[in-house]
């Protein structure tokens, strides 16, 4: 009698975590665009919100930075993880990246990636950077392959700082710096590209725009798309942080917000690279298109 051998084929796979969040989503939607549905794994906290993905194709499991055994069981059969950082700060995020590292090394994926900031540092006046900064220490402490992809300062975070001012026709601010403005949707394509093409290893370089502007350029387009002036008023810091508690921010995130302009004045998000550009095999959007983009969608 002969004997046959069954074999259960493997397909390795493209996880990629925070996929319920706007950056995380966008990936997945450009990855689909590059590889089968089949080959993409997302690893969400509610799988309920990704239900659309998984009639798409797409493999959905539930997956938790805070339950380790989650993560295993989302990481299964990964070839490469793509860990979208999270929005907590300090010792939390730390062990969160440290917990999802971990578990894509066990898991046997070939290569991790992180999303990671162009101001990445130990030493910088934003605190979320410090945490960057100890996520790429561990995972160049892994063992495992990784692209830490240092993105650009998100656009959209310039048009929370525009804020009220296309209506008031102020915007009101501490001294601040010029800034690398990079919209989520390049930083999708872009992470989508290293995921299917491999085309980046380690550390990468800044994935910023091709023009860093300040507060005083950013007055300055706004003014145009909405036909009046707006003017730039410089306030202290202090002050500042007195307004935003004012309108009812906790005293934690004012000051989370006011490293930002801290962080500008030095020079942390100052410089661009074209390295974005050429693996979009395009201009990068610049401020101006996404503030048009979303002054049309709000009417």
């Amino acid at each position: 009698m002969r004997c046959h051998a069954i074999f259960e084929e493997v397909v390795f796979m493209i996880i990629i975590t925070g996929a319920g969040g706007q950056l995380g989503r966008a990936v997945v939607e450009r990855l689909l665009e590059r590889v089968p549905a089949e080959e993409i794994g997302v690893s969400v906290r509610d799988p309920k919100k990704a239900q659309g993905l998984k009639e798409r194709g797409v493999r959905v499991r539930q997956g938790d930075f805070d339950d380790p055994e989650s993560l295993a069981r989302a990481f299964e059969g990964a070839s490469q993880v793509l860990i979208v950082s999270t929005d907590s700060l300090g010792e939390t995020a730390t062990r969160r990246h440290l917990t999802a590292i971990d578990m894509a090394k066990k898991a046997g994926a070939g290569r991790v990636l992180y999303t990671s900031q162009m101001g990445s540092s130990r030493t910088s006046r934003f605190a979320p950077m410090v945490d960057h900064a100890a996520a790429e220490e561990a995972l160049k402490a892994s063992g495992v392959a990784f692209t830490s992809l240092r993105n650009g300062f998100y656009t959209a975070s310039a048009l929370m700082l525009l804020g009220g001012a296309l209506k008031t026709g102020e915007l009101i601010a501490p001294e601040d710096g010029p800034v690398a403005w990079t919209s989520h949707a390049d930083l999708a394509e872009v992470t989508a590209v290293v995921l299917s093409e491999g085309s980046l290893d380690g550390v990468t370089p800044a994935l910023t725009g091709s023009k860093a502007i300040d507060m005083d350029g950013i007055a300055a387009i706004a003014s145009g798309h909405v036909g009046r002036p707006i003017r730039r008023i410089v306030v202290s810091d202090n002050e500042y942080r007195a307004r935003l508690i004012s309108h009812g921010l906790p005293e934690e995130r004012a000051d989370l917000l006011l490293g930002v302009f801290r962080a500008s004045r030095e020079g942390e998000f100052a410089r661009t690279d074209p390295t974005l550009a050429r693996l979009i095999g395009r201009p990068p959007m610049t401020f101006e298109d996404v503030l048009k983009a979303s002054i049309q969608s709000n009417g």
